[in-house]
């Protein structure tokens, strides 16, 4: 019986890459705390899973027919943008820029700790596989 290993491990596998694309995004904000004028941005973890997972809360996909259409917006990393918000800043600093440290820290250190969980579910899920296989 052959076995789908994208059913197996389920919404895990792009939940995985959500939460490290989402680090490079804090990573970016606390790099540019002190750059006047930097917007912090973040990804609508919600959205882009759903997106990811094919749900029904995935935003519509923007199709082109022609070359003379508008595409969905890509940031410089090579990847859409479709899912990556600019922050709305408590308190924005006189030179224009929205990064929050603390909030950006705090937000940073919940996602290490979620992908670890993510990472830690997918090991599991490998092991019973193998366990499987191998019959130990």
């Amino acid at each position: 019986m052959p076995l789908n290993l994208d059913a197996y491990l389920g919404v895990h596998a792009d939940a995985l890459k959500l939460r490290s694309q989402r680090t490079e995004v804090l990573a970016r904000n606390l790099a540019n705390a002190d750059t006047p004028g930097y917007q912090a941005r973040d990804i609508d973890f919600k959205a882009a899973l759903a997106q990811a997972a094919g749900g029904v809360d995935a935003p519509v996909a923007l199709k082109t027919t022609h070359a003379n259409q508008i595409a969905a917006p890509i940031d410089p990393s090579g990847e859409t943008t479709a899912n990556l918000k600019y922050r709305v800043p408590n308190a924005p600093a006189l030179d224009g820029n929205t990064v929050d440290v603390q909030m950006e820290q705090a937000n940073f250190a919940e996602n290490s700790v979620r992908f670890q969980a993510t990472l830690t579910f997918l090991n599991a899920r490998f092991r019973g596989l193998m366990t499987a296989i191998t019959g130990e």
